[in-house]
């Protein structure tokens, strides 16, 4: 079961005190690591960017302490004092989701690396089998397509909400200004909420992509 992350902090007074780490590095956006964003990023990602800055880590059984650098020690008396309460309780359950949910699009993105002529034909993926890194985030797929204009493939397992246009088209301008090349998008989901689908008609190089399951059934016959 995956469990929460939580920022461990000193008050004035010297209370220690847990906050939620995708929502501590919202309010607190000069800690978030290069190239990762708590919007685009799983937990683990952000974890890890954090240690490569410098954080400590500390494993509990249902949760994960990260400290900053500059904080200073915090005996383990301070650490079991970290109970969840309710709000806390909730986000761990918003987390489990969240990182149901990544493994859905993992999944989504290996099918669709595989076969990506699926998407649309002539396209031909460049960026090397791995996501590419920008100043906005991690992009899903980097692909080029038969007119030379490099496309952003951003995947969504169930619906797209709103604030992904602002992610797509985040990573969009990073790579043009990057690349100083033609750059569209294509937002791959199971639905698209009606402001996502509104918002795309009025971007002409950004085009929305529903996807489908089909399965395939066979019989197994015993040998007994």
């Amino acid at each position: 079961m995956p469990k929460e992350h939580l920022v461990v902090v000193k008050n004035e007074d010297g209370a220690v005190i847990s906050y939620k780490m995708k929502e501590w590095l919202r309010q607190h956006p000069s800690y978030i690591p290069e190239g990762l964003h708590p919007n685009a990023n799983t937990s683990h990602e952000l974890r890890s960017g954090l240690r490569r800055n410098g954080w400590t880590m500390e494993e509990k059984a249902d949760k994960i302490l990260l400290i900053k650098p500059d904080q200073g020690l915090i005996d383990e008396e301070e650490f079991e004092s970290l109970g969840l309460d309710s709000e806390e309780s909730s986000e761990k359950e918003i987390l489990e989701a969240e990182e149901i949910t990544f493994g859905l699009e993992r999944d989504m993105q290996k099918a669709l690396r595989a076969n990506i002529s699926q998407l649309e034909p002539g396209l031909i993926i460049v960026d090397g089998g791995k996501e590419k890194i920008t100043e906005a985030g991690r992009i899903d797929i980097t692909a080029k397509d038969d007119k030379g204009n490099l496309v952003i493939i951003e995947l969504k397992a169930g619906n797209a909400n709103p604030d992904v246009i602002a992610q797509i088209l985040s990573y969009m301008g990073s790579v043009a200004e990057a690349e100083s090349a033609s750059v569209r998008g294509i937002l791959v989901a199971g639905d698209f909420h009606k402001r996502v689908v509104l918002a795309s008609k009025a971007i002409p190089n950004l085009s929305l992509k529903k996807y489908s399951f089909q399965f395939s059934f066979c019989d197994i016959t015993s040998t007994t």
